[in-house]
């Protein structure tokens, strides 16, 4: 398998999961009061806060040619309108170390992760929630703006308030409609500021505008009909879809909002994206207005459908309706697997089918870098290429680590990595 020309090859981690030490944030809050399934806390996690030029050392080990991480809110905004020179001078340090080593720098905003007093406000649904995301992405970008080129505004908008206002099963644990289109809706709106306002400082720096990336990750699955000949399925797969998906994609992406996602006050039609980022974990297979999973497929070691060319259909689509002159950006993509059995089969099948297809897909960003602290399963969910042993923080590199890395390298995969680490690895059913 040869890797496509000029696809760039990574790694992905978001600041809650890894770094550890912090207790001013909403699930550190949320673990202390035992909700997490497995009863670890985002204040251990993997130390990164402190073992940061050890990770990216090995980063560059292994050849990583990209990399999106997170910054976390309330190391940065310890109260309102109070911010941590310090902690903006470690984040300038640690990207400065990364792009010595060669590294691109893709950097996330806001990724699940809140300050205290944020959450308490009510968070994403208070009517504030704008203008205070705005004061705060400002002040980073006017810090670090200088030394970095590309951005996530916001990570999977779609699962957070799915998750923590819908079903409730994520701090702050509310399920009301009602909160669900206030945070869809200021979400979009601070996507939009945020767009704009990085762009206009950017320029301010003496960048051309070609020479920033703005844009944000979006969880995308492909939603099917159980029974594609029974209607009920076919309506209830479009309404999910729609719900989940589509209402917030368009109205990031193009300013034109519809329920769920409410118009907010500066909000015009446009394109806010200067590239589309694909977050792609599975498909949904739909017999009622709920998730469901196809029986007869390979599952992850969290019973996600294991269904590689959901990415390609996905990524299909919206090159046709965004523009196909944008290119597409794989901003997460990997899986749940334990045990490392099958996650060299997994990488392989996607990193094929990528290279295989005539989309425009310049970017794959595996997640995740290292085994992290995955929200509500804690650390029984490991999706690292690298091990870590969270007693210990020792890092190891895994085999399918061992795989992609080789692949970085050779661009694609010889006879000799196959057999070594393909051939024996299989999926489960």
């Amino acid at each position: 398998m040869k890797l496509k020309k000029g696809l760039l090859l990574g790694t992905a981690t978001a600041a809650t999961q890894i770094e550890g030490g912090d207790e001013n944030n909403n699930w550190a809050r949320f673990a202390r009061e035992g909700k997490v399934d497995d009863g670890t806390s985002p204040v251990r996690a993997n130390d990164h806060y402190n073992r940061w030029r050890e990770d990216i050392d090995l980063m560059a080990e292994m050849g990583m040619q990209i990399y999106r991480f997170g910054i976390e809110w309330s190391r940065i905004e310890t109260s309102r309108g109070v911010f941590s020179e310090a902690a903006l001078a470690h984040y300038r340090e640690e990207i400065e170390y990364m792009r010595s080593k060669g590294i691109r720098p893709m950097l996330t905003l806001h990724h699940f992760g809140n300050p205290l007093w944020f959450e308490d406000m009510g968070g994403w649904t208070c009517s504030e929630a704008v203008d205070i995301f705005m004061n705060y992405a400002e002040r980073v970008i006017d810090y670090l703006g200088d030394i970095v080129d590309d951005y996530i505004t916001i990570n999977e908008p779609n699962v957070y308030c799915l998750n923590g206002l819908f079903y409730g099963i994520w701090p702050p644990e509310r399920k009301s409609i009602t909160a669900y289109v206030k945070a869809f809706s200021n979400m979009t709106a601070a996507h939009i500021s945020a767009y704009r306002m990085i762009h206009a400082k950017r320029k301010e720096m003496g960048r051309a505008p070609d020479e920033t990336l703005v844009g944000f990750a979006n969880h995308l699955r492909v939603f099917e009909p159980k029974n594609k000949r029974n209607l009920w399925h076919r309506f209830c797969a479009f309404i999910t879809s729609y719900m989940f998906q589509d209402a917030i994609t368009r109205a990031m992406m193009s300013g034109k909002c519809f329920f769920p996602v409410l118009r907010r006050k500066g909000v015009k039609k446009g394109r806010y994206y200067d590239f589309i980022g694909i977050n792609y974990y599975t498909r949904s297979t739909v017999s009622g207005i709920s998730d469901g999973t196809r029986e007869d497929c390979f599952h992850n070691d969290l019973g996600w459908e294991i269904y590689h060319e959901g990415l390609i259909r996905l990524a299909n689509t919206l090159s046709d309706k965004y523009g196909r002159e944008y290119p597409v950006f794989v901003t997460e993509n990997g899986t749940c697997d334990n045990t490392d059995s099958f996650r060299s089969r997994f990488i392989y099948d996607q990193l094929k089918l990528i290279s295989e297809t005539d989309n425009r897909i310049e970017r794959y960003y595996h997640w995740s870098f290292m085994d992290n602290f995955e929200w509500r399963e804690g650390e029984s969910a490991r999706f690292g290429i690298v091990h870590c042993d969270y007693q210990t923080q020792k890092r190891t590199v895994k085999d399918s680590g061992k795989l992609y890395s080789h692949i970085i390298a050779n661009c694609g995969v010889t006879d000799e990595a196959y057999e070594k680490y393909v051939a024996g690895s299989s999926y489960h059913s």
